[in-house]
């Protein structure tokens, strides 16, 4: 059995919504058919309190593990997850400068970046941008993508945008918007797709996302 394709979801800051488009991502690529792993990396264990908190009737359909380490602990740790899933979505510490998330650039095949279209979210991604590119000399193998996150209809967001095409990293061609559906579903410990009809806006953007990361990894 092939080796399971491991997705980190990085951030320099908090607030880029990173632990959400993680939740979202993972739920919406078990809909899809993927069996998938959610690998909370956080010493805050959002992603696992997230899941956890969902009800025994209706459970998060990503499986949950805890890393930490090195990228040798990590990869023990999900040694034997790894025989039984296809993707590992991997939530990571809010910081570039933590151990967690070094380890996981040593292991992830795409790193994948929220930004809130902002300008100090701007300046935060520039630094990542530099670690994963410096990993890319270093793993040619290694994917990068930036991700439009919590993005609102304005025209400081839109000229933000604009300014992300001046990036090396490429910008995946979709965006997740400031919607209450997504807070909502953390709230309820469920993803936007167990929000039901109220929520179908969110649930093709998260759509969206699956489709373009699948497209990135060559899946």
């Amino acid at each position: 059995m092939s080796a399971p394709t491991l997705i980190a979801l990085i951030s320099q800051k908090g607030g880029s919504g990173k632990t959400t488009v993680s939740m979202q991502l993972a739920a919406g690529l078990a809909l899809a058919g993927y069996r998938v792993a959610l690998a909370d990396l956080d010493p805050q264990e959002s992603a696992l309190r997230w899941a956890e908190s969902a009800s025994p009737d209706a459970p998060f359909p990503a499986q949950t593990v805890r890393l930490q380490g090195t990228p040798k602990d990590m990869a023990r740790t999900l040694k034997p997850v790894a025989n039984s899933v296809d993707m590992v979505v991997m939530d990571c510490p809010p910081s570039i400068e933590h151990p967690h998330t070094m380890s996981a650039l040593e292991l992830c095949d795409l790193a994948l970046v929220p930004v809130v279209p902002s300008p100090t979210d701007l300046w935060a991604t520039r630094g990542i941008e530099r670690l994963i590119l410096d990993r890319q000399r270093q793993r040619p193998t290694l994917r990068g993508a930036l991700l439009p996150n919590r993005v609102m209809r304005t025209a400081l967001a839109g000229d933000v945008l604009d300014v992300l095409q001046d990036f090396e990293l490429p910008v995946l061609d979709v965006a997740l918007s400031q919607r209450s559906a997504y807070a909502l579903s953390a709230v309820r410990g469920t993803s936007v797709y167990g929000l039901g009809r109220a929520a179908v806006a969110a649930q093709e953007e998260v759509e969206q996302l699956v489709s373009a990361v699948l497209k990135l990894i060559g899946e």
